[in-house]
C-alpha cells in the first residue's frame, strides 16, 4: 500500500511538472489529487479538459482543471465544452466542425427572397463571445453587499450587478418608478412629511392629528 502511494506521488509529480503543479492541482481538485487522463483541449479562459475512460467510471471520466484557480466558477466553462463535459457528445469542440458545417450547408434550400445578411446560412452560427473575467454567464456577477462591489471578481463599488432579477422586482432598475407625492402634512410649515397616498398620510399623522 505504501509502495503504491509512493509510486502514485512520483507519477503525479512527473505528470504535474513538480511539486508546484501537484499542490496546485490538489488545491483545485482536492478529491482526486492524483487523477491522470488524456489532455483533450482547452478554451479561451485557459481551462484544460481531460478524459480517462479506463480507470474511472462513467460520470467521473471527464474533468476540467481551471485556468484561474483563485476565481473559478461553473460559468467559466463555455457551452461547447459543457456539452462534452456532460457527455452530450463525445467529440471535443473543434473536431471536424468546419467539415460538418460545410457538408450541412450544401443541403440548405436557398430562399427566394432577398437577404442582406452577411452569411449565407445559419448552420453552426454563434455570436461573438464577450466574457468578463472568463465568466460566460454574466448573471453570476453581483455585488456582495450594497455599495461595496465584489472584490472576488473585480466588481467595483457602486457598479451595477449582472445578477438577473424578475420584471417587477424591486431590485430591477426598470421596475423602479419615481415617487410622486400628492401632498405634504407640513406644507404650511415649509414641508417635511410628504405623502403619496391618503393611506400613507394616515400613517404619518400623530395620534393628536387623527383625533
Amino acid at each position: 500500500m505504501v509502495y503504491g502511494i509512493i509510486r502514485s506521488v512520483q507519477a503525479a509529480l512527473k505528470y504535474r511538472g513538480g511539486w508546484k503543479g501537484l499542490c496546485e492541482h490538489m488545491y483545485t481538485n482536492g478529491d482526486y489529487p492524483f487523477k491522470f487522463g488524456t489532455y483533450m483541449g482547452h478554451d479561451a479562459a485557459g481551462n484544460r479538459y481531460y478524459e480517462n475512460r479506463v480507470d474511472y467510471p462513467f460520470g467521473q471520466h471527464r474533468w476540467v482543471e481551471p485556468g484561474d484557480i483563485h476565481n473559478y466558477d461553473s460559468a467559466s466553462i463555455p457551452p461547447e465544452w459543457h456539452g462534452w463535459m456532460t457527455s452530450m457528445n463525445d467529440a471535443p469542440p473543434g473536431a471536424g466542425e468546419e467539415s460538418y458545417i460545410a457538408e450541412r450547408a450544401e443541403s440548405i434550400i436557398p430562399l427566394e427572397s432577398r437577404s442582406d445578411a452577411n452569411v449565407d446560412h445559419n448552420v453552426g452560427h454563434t455570436e461573438e463571445l464577450y466574457n468578463w473575467h472568463h465568466l460566460h454567464n454574466q448573471s453570476t456577477v453581483r455585488s456582495r453587499g450594497f455599495g461595496i462591489g465584489n472584490p472576488v471578481v473585480g466588481l467595483p463599488p457602486g457598479a451595477p450587478s449582472g445578477f438577473y432579477t424578475q420584471p417587477g422586482s424591486p431590485y430591477n432598475d426598470a421596475s423602479i418608478r419615481p415617487r410622486v407625492n400628492i401632498g405634504d402634512l407640513d406644507e404650511g410649515k415649509g414641508g417635511g412629511r410628504p405623502y403619496k397616498s391618503e393611506k400613507w398620510a394616515d400613517r404619518l399623522r400623530t395620534e393628536e392629528e387623527k383625533r
